[in-house]
């Protein structure tokens, strides 16, 4: 078995790479692996360099260093590839994806990482795009499509950029009109935000759905509707805590395996903290399944 070490020197504040080589020859070296090191110099190098490793035929074990970002590359990379497994050893701000386990801290120890159990999980597609966690659209993902913009300015820092952008996008408008297929039924009207739960965790915590399962072969949708400026203060706590179904009037609830979104003008989608655009959406459980690898001795958490 071949150990693929993919390190994204962009994720998180600084970059990482200097320690995590110095960790990972550490502990290869000294376990006799057979490993190699490659760096992201650019977006979608992630899934190049893990496609080549699918495409090799061989074994391979590949682990994502870097941000939730550096994750949905290398699970776009390893959809659907029976010879490779993925997990991610973090270095982001985020790393979302990892709280679905019952000890998150233990994917930060390369040495509880490398003692590894396996499981297959679901994912969310979007035409060729995957997405692990959650998929999203409306102003949550038009605000985190835009921090990046802001992060350019003078003197800005990250929660600096994030609220700016809040800022912009609300002024903007809170509320787009969207036709949303879904369980043989379209529900026309105006939409705060739309999501579409594999996992639990986006957006630095926000956890929509808390019963979400990245291995129960459905998908969880929440509905936002058209809400004021003055509600939406009031209701991202409840959103961002999985509060949803106290308030029937606000959040509508589905299961289901896909759902299509038609929309006015193209909009953005937020596939784990990546954007992509559509104007006619179809977000649906894939056909393909993911190897996932993660500290032996874990479990998904179910709470």
């Amino acid at each position: 078995m071949k150990h693929l070490f993919i390190i994204n020197p962009a994720a998180g504040k600084y970059d990482h790479t200097e320690e995590l080589s110095a960790k990972i020859k550490a502990l290869c070296g000294t376990r006799g692996l057979d490993y190699a090191i490659r760096l992201s110099r650019q977006p979608g190098d992630c899934t190049a360099i893990t496609r080549e490793a699918a495409a090799s035929g061989e074994e391979y074990r590949v682990y994502a260093c870097g941000g939730d970002g550096t994750l949905n590359e290398v699970v776009c990379g390893a959809a659907g590839a029976a010879n490779v497994a993925i997990t991610h050893f973090p270095c982001g701000s985020g790393n979302d994806f990892i709280k679905n386990f019952t000890d998150p801290a233990a994917f930060f120890d390369l040495a509880r990482l490398l003692d590894a159990d396996e499981t297959m999980l679901d994912l969310i597609q979007v035409g060729e795009n995957y997405s692990l966690s959650i998929c999203s659209m409306g102003i949550d993902a038009r605000i985190g499509t835009e921090i990046l913009k802001y992060k350019r300015l003078p003197l800005v820092t990250g929660k600096g950029a994030y609220n700016l952008s809040t800022i912009v996008n609300v002024v903007k408008g809170i509320h787009r009109h969207y036709a949303v297929e879904i369980n043989g039924r379209t529900i026309d009207g105006r939409f705060t935000l739309i999501c579409v739960c594999n996992g639990r965790y986006y957006g630095g915590g926000y956890r929509p759905v808390p019963q979400a399962m990245p291995d129960d072969g459905k998908l969880e949708v929440l509905l936002v509707n058209k809400v004021s400026r003055l509600q939406l203060a009031g209701i991202i706590g409840k959103y961002k805590a999985g509060r949803y179904s106290e308030y029937p009037e606000i959040f509508r609830h589905f299961a289901t395996d896909r759902v299509v979104i038609h929309c006015d003008r193209e909009e953005v989608i937020n596939l784990d903290g990546e954007a992509r655009w559509g104007k006619d959406v179809e977000i649906r459980l894939s056909d393909r399944k993911l190897r996932f690898f993660y500290p032996k001795g874990l479990s998904i958490a179910t709470s």
